[in-house]
C-alpha cells in the first residue's frame, strides 16, 4: 500500500521567513530607540523601563544568536542531568518519522537531555519528543546551524558534550559535511559515542551522514538511471574521510528515501565506486520512507515499520563474498555501469519493518536475519537486475582485534610486527591486507604457514582495518600500530 505524503518535522524555512525576520528587527529597533530616549519620572516608570529592557533582551536574544551562525529552541529542564545513555544507532529512511522507531532512540538517552542537530527548519522536533510519545526526557534542544561558525560556537560545543542522544535531522547532508566535518562538533560527537555511550541517530540527510563512506551530494543528487549510465557522473560524489565513527557503520554506506523515487541502482554505483576506487568490499544499509532501522550495541539492527498495512523495507547490501574475484567487470567513466557477475554480484537482505521492529539482521556477521528475504543483484550494461537468492555460502567477521575463532593476533597494540596464527586447516592460500580507515590498502601479503609474524614496522603509528581471506572466509578487524 502508498502512503499519501504527510507533514514532516523536516520543513525548509517558509518564503517568508527573510520578511518576517526583517520586519521583527525593525520592530525591536523601534522598541530599543524608545526606551533608550524614554525618562523615567517616577520610580514606577524606571520599573517598567526596566521591564521593557527584559523583555526586549528576550526578543534580541534569538537574532543574536543566528548572527553567531545558530538558532536554539529549548523546550524542557534548564539544569543539564547526568544520565547513562544506552548507546545504538537509529537510522530514518525520510518522510514520516517512524514513532516507535523514535520512541527506542529515546528511551536509551535514559532520561537525559536530547539534542537535534540540524541546518534548516526550526522547533518541529521539540514537542514531539519531549511530550508526545511519552518518553520521560529532562529536556530536548534543537540547534539550527545557518553556516559553519555555529562549529566554533563555546554554547554550540557544550550542549553536544552534556546531550545523552543526538539526533541529526532532515535536510541538505553536504551542509552537514561542509559545517561540522574535520571540526569540533564531528570531534566531540565521537568522543561522546565513545565515552559516555551516547545514543545517535538522524533522518533522511541525517542518516546519509551516519555511514563510514557517504554520497555527500556535494553536486546535487543523482538518479539511478544517471549513475547506472556513468557510475563517473559528476554527481556521483562518495566521500571517505572521517566524519562520525559508528562501530558497526565504519565500512557502511547508507541511502533514504529507497522506494521514492528507486534508489537501488545508485546504491549499486556507489559501491561499485568505492570498490574501484578504494579498494574496498564495503557494505551499504538502506531504508524505504517511513522506515528504520535500529542497532543496539551488540550488533542487532531491528527494522520498524508499517507492515502489514504498508510496504515498508530496510535493504541490508553486501558484496557476494562467494566471488573469489568480485569486482565490476567494467566501471569506467563515460561507460554504463557492468558489475553482474551472472547476476549474483550483491547479495541483498530485506527486512520488511513492522510496530514492533521483528525483522533484525546481524551486522557482526552479515549473514543471519530474521522476517527478510535474500535477493541477487547485478547491473549489465546499466540495467540493474534482482531475483530471488540465498543466504550466502560464506562466512564475512567484523570483530575486534584479538582471537576472531578463526585467527589469533597478537599483540593489539602492536609495534614492528604482528603475529598472525590460524587456528584451523585452511584449503587453498590466506591473504592479509591492511587498510586505513579511508579504505586504502597500505600493504598486502600471502600467509605461507600457520603461524606467521608479520612485518608492521613501515606502517605509521594509527588505526588500520586487517582483512583476511581464507576461501570463503572473510575477516575484518581494527588493529592498532604504534611507535
Amino acid at each position: 500500500m502508498i502512503r499519501r505524503k504527510q507533514t514532516c518535522r523536516n520543513p525548509y524555512f517558509r518564503q517568508n521567513e527573510s520578511l518576517y525576520q526583517s520586519n521583527s528587527v525593525f520592530f525591536i529597533t523601534l522598541i530599543w530607540i524608545y526606551a533608550r530616549n524614554r525618562t523615567p519620572t517616577c520610580s514606577a516608570g524606571l520599573s517598567g523601563l526596566k521591564t521593557m529592557r527584559k523583555i526586549l533582551f528576550l526578543l534580541l536574544t534569538p537574532f543574536l544568536m543566528y548572527g553567531q551562525g545558530y538558532t536554539s529552541y529549548f523546550t524542557g529542564n534548564q539544569s543539564d542531568k547526568m544520565a547513562s545513555p544506552a548507546g545504538g544507532v537509529c537510522l530514518m529512511g525520510g518522510a514520516t518519522e517512524d514513532d516507535n522507531a523514535m520512541r527506542w532512540f529515546l528511551q536509551r538517552a535514559g532520561g537525559g537531555d536530547v539534542l537535534v542537530l540540524r541546518a534548516s527548519g526550526a522547533d518541529g522536533y521539540n514537542e514531539y519528543m519531549y511530550s508526545t510519545l511519552g518518553v520521560s526526557l529532562n529536556s530536548v534542544e534543537t540547534i539550527v546551524c545557518s553556516s559553519a561558525a555555529a562549529s566554533n560556537s563555546p554554547y554550540v560545543l557544550q550542549k553536544i558534550r552534556q546531550a545523552e542522544a543526538i539526533w541529526f535531522a532532515g535536510g541538505d547532508q553536504w551542509k552537514y559535511i561542509s559545517y561540522w566535518q574535520n571540526t569540533a562538533v564531528d570531534s566531540l560527537v565521537n568522543q561522546a559515542v565513545k565515552e559516555r555511550n551516547i545514543v545517535i541517530g538522524g533522518t533522511s540527510a541525517g542518516m546519509a551522514i551516519q555511514g563510514g563512506y557517504r554520497f555527500s551530494a556535494g553536486n546535487g543528487t543523482v538518479t539511478s538511471a544517471a549513475a547506472l549510465a556513468n557510475p563517473f557522473d559528476s554527481k556521483v560524489t562518495v566521500d571517505s574521510s572521517l566524519f562520525l565513527e559508528n562501530r558497526f557503520l565504519s565500512d557502511v554506506i547508507t541511502d533514504t528515501h529507497f522506494d521514492n523515487p528507486d534508489r537501488r541502482g545508485r546504491l549499486a554505483v556507489f559501491l561499485a565506486r568505492i570498490f574501484n576506487d578504494y579498494g574496498t568490499e564495503a557494505r551499504a544499509i538502506a531504508c524505504d520512507e517511513y522506515t528504520a532501522v535500529c542497532i543496539d550495541t551488540s550488533g542487532t539492527a531491528r527494522v520498524f515499520g508499517g507492515a502489514p498495512l504498508y510496504d515498508d523495507h530496510a535493504w541490508f547490501i553486501q558484496i557476494n563474498c562467494e566471488i573469489s574475484e568480485p569486482a565490476p567487470e567494467s566501471c569506467t567513466p563515460g561507460q554504463p555501469l557492468t558489475w553482474n557477475q551472472s547476476g549474483k554480484a550483491l547479495k541483498v537482505f530485506r527486512i520488511t519493518g513492522d510496530p514492533s521492529g521483528t525483522g533484525t539482521f546481524n551486522l557482526n556477521d552479515w549473514k543471519t536475519g530474521t522476517a527478510g528475504s535474500w535477493y541477487d543483484w547485478g547491473a549489465n550494461q546499466g540495467v540493474l537486475s534482482s531475483v530471488p537468492g540465498s543466504t550466502p555460502e560464506c562466512i564475512v567477521f567484523t570483530e575486534e582485534a584479538g582471537d576472531t575463532g578463526t585467527f589469533s593476533l597478537y599483540p593489539n597494540p602492536a609495534g614492528d610486527y604482528l603475529t598472525i596464527r590460524s587456528n584451523k586447516d585452511d584449503n587453498g592460500e590466506i591473504n592479509v591486507t591492511f587498510s586505513d580507515l579511508h579504505g586504502r590498502i597500505s600493504s598486502s601479503i600471502r600467509l605461507t604457514s600457520e603461524e606467521t609474524q608479520v612485518d608492521t614496522g613501515f606502517l605509521e603509528p594509527g588505526i588500520y582495518i586487517l582483512g583476511i581471506t581464507a576461501g570463503k572466509r572473510r575477516i575484518h578487524t581494527k588493529i592498532i600500530i604504534h611507535q
